[in-house]
């Protein structure tokens, strides 16, 4: 198989990963994919700034904030205005907003689990393991 051909593959495989995940989590069935990388961020990071936070996500800075504005109706995130610089607001999840994210994390965590017990062979699981580190190297390439 060339080089282009892989790529093509494992871009489809990971894609239907990844829709296969989000089916997987029924808790966050009304949020965006938006919502929810936002969401991650913040768990990652505790407090991020709009600006941070749309980088992150890859998205616009006005998207962003129609992105924070829905989080903030859901009462998933707080704003706190900057103590240095009154224009800014740090943004941080809310404890509604943190179980949520661990909730939705549970979900996928425990079917890809389950699938992985019941689907793959002790060769293929150590096999898998091998590709997470090798995903891992491609995520980080520049």
């Amino acid at each position: 198989m060339e080089t282009i051909e892989l790529a093509s593959s494992l871009t489809l495989a990971v894609s239907g990963l990844h829709k296969r995940l989000r089916k997987q989590m029924p808790s966050a069935q009304s949020l965006s994919i938006t919502d929810m990388t936002t969401m991650s961020c913040l768990y990652q990071h505790q407090t991020l700034y709009p600006l941070q936070l749309a980088d992150l996500a890859k998205i616009k800075n006005q998207s962003m904030s129609q992105v924070l504005n829905r989080l903030a109706e859901l009462k998933f995130i707080s704003k706190v205005p900057d103590q240095n610089d009154k224009r800014k607001v740090a943004i941080s999840l809310t404890p509604q907003g943190k179980e949520m994210v661990e909730q939705c994390r549970y979900e996928r965590s425990d079917w890809l689990a389950g699938a992985i017990d019941t689907v793959l062979t002790e060769g293929e699981i150590n096999v898998l393991q091998e590709t997470v580190n090798i995903l891992n190297k491609l995520s980080n390439f520049k």
